[in-house]
């Protein structure tokens, strides 16, 4: 992955919204709480955690270059930011000269600033990353299967993790901010698709992921929706914060999805908001009539293609990134895909007027480009009387999107502002 994709230069002479003007005092990584600027602690974190969102949305800025983003004093804005330098959050750039008077000096994330862990539990294959504060990975395990157990992820976690671990050094290890997990809610509903044997997923019932993971790991743990967290992955980390308002597609072995509004994901009343593989379609599949999205949009109907064909699917799911060998079956895949894709797009802005719509998901970059042009271009041809333009672009984080997701969820709970603050009590009931 990336690093914090940085958009282009802010624009100067616009406040945000909800600044308050105050000095600075960083809280460090597993403080949590929310700022509500009542008191002048609360106004302090508010502020910090403003100034780092603006540096992670837009790259590198100056003090004065912040002044004028968020209304703040230049003075309160110094302050704050090098508050933020001291607690090893942000640090200096070169300077910039050729201007009038003295150069500027740019200030961006620390990727020593904080460290987190992210879990993805999925279908066929588990991935643990250990990410720093801008969202690189530098270290992570993978390890497929034919269908995940409690059992197989548990022993994954506790092989896996304390050799990530020993990649830390001690002060680094002061900076992990927590574990997050990205797992599908109700694992077991589609046991037949991936193959498992009648009852095989069933432990997943009674299996209490958060406690479990919990007794394994030294860190807090937060759990979330895997299609969710990917979307917060896109948002906090690549290039969703650029619109308002977009859904997200994430294409795994099932299809999932995410919802933003307002410049905040949105996860609905049970954090189950954005799930977009079970929306119907006006498409045929192997399930026959008008299947849900998720029949007819999800890699394992491409591996079902090749293994009808007489190819060996295994090596999607242990290199998502290498699918060349499996020519025309990919190209018909992607037609099926496109087309479901793009009516469930039109569905979707019938309801809510969206400004984009993201599609990422585990698989080559190159797959993913054409799928989301082939998409957008079945779209254009489809009836949208009445309905808004929008745009269809593809994600920027790719295969990692959901463990990368995962991790983002504690540096989030940590250090992200009020409305970023994704971790509502409802990500924590999967139901």
């Amino acid at each position: 992955m990336r690093e914090a994709a940085a958009g282009s230069r802010p624009q100067s002479g616009r406040a945000l919204e909800g600044v308050v003007e105050a000095q600075s005092s960083v809280s460090a990584p597993g403080s949590g709480g929310n700022a509500s600027g009542a008191d002048q602690a609360g106004v302090r974190l508010y502020n910090e955690r403003l100034l780092l969102s603006l540096v992670r949305r837009f790259g590198p800025l100056s003090k004065i270059e912040v002044a004028r983003l968020t209304g703040l004093s230049v003075q309160s804005t110094s302050a704050i930011m090098n508050r933020l330098q001291a607690d090893g959050l942000l640090r200096r750039e070169a300077p910039l000269r050729g201007r009038v008077g003295q150069p500027t000096i740019p200030m961006s994330l620390d990727p020593e600033g904080a460290y987190s862990f992210g879990l993805k539990i999925g279908r066929r294959s588990s991935d643990l990353v250990l990410i720093d504060f801008r969202g690189a990975v530098r270290r992570r395990a993978h390890r497929t299967f034919a269908f995940p157990t409690p059992a197989m992820i548990l022993d994954f976690v506790q092989t896996e993790l304390p050799s990530l671990s020993d990649a830390l050094t001690d002060g680094q290890k002061r900076r992990v901010a927590g574990l997050g997990v990205a797992l599908p809610f109700q694992l077991w509903t589609w046991e037949a698709e991936i193959g498992a044997p009648p009852g095989a997923m069933d432990a997943w019932r009674s299996f209490d992921v958060e406690r479990e993971i919990a007794s394994v790991c030294p860190h807090a743990v937060t759990l979330c929706n895997d299609a969710t967290a990917a979307c917060a992955a896109e948002f906090f980390f690549g290039r969703g914060w650029r619109h308002r308002d977009f859904l997200y597609f994430f294409i795994g072995a099932f299809l999932g999805g995410g919802v933003v509004l307002d410049g905040a994901l949105w996860q609905g009343r049970t954090g189950n908001a954005g799930a977009l593989g079970s929306m119907p379609v006006v498409a045929r599949s192997d399930a026959g009539g008008a299947p849900q999205l998720i029949a007819c949009a999800s890699i394992y109907q491409l591996e079902r293609r090749l293994e009808r064909a007489g190819v060996d699917a295994s090596s999607m799911w242990a290199t998502p990134d290498a699918w060349a060998d499996f020519g025309p079956h990919v190209e018909d895949w992607i037609e099926e895909v496109a087309s479901a894709l793009a009516y469930a797009c039109a569905a979707a802005i019938s309801v809510i007027d969206f400004e984009a719509i993201v599609i990422d998901g585990a698989m080559p970059t190159a797959v993913r480009d054409r799928l989301t042009a082939r998409t957008a271009q079945v779209f254009a041809g489809l009836d949208r009387r009445g309905l808004s333009d929008v745009d269809i672009v593809p994600g920027a984080i790719g295969a990692d999107a959901r463990a990368i997701g995962g991790a983002a969820l504690p540096l989030i709970r940590n250090f992200g502002r009020d409305r970023e603050v994704l971790l509502k009590d409802a990500m924590s009931q999967a139901s």
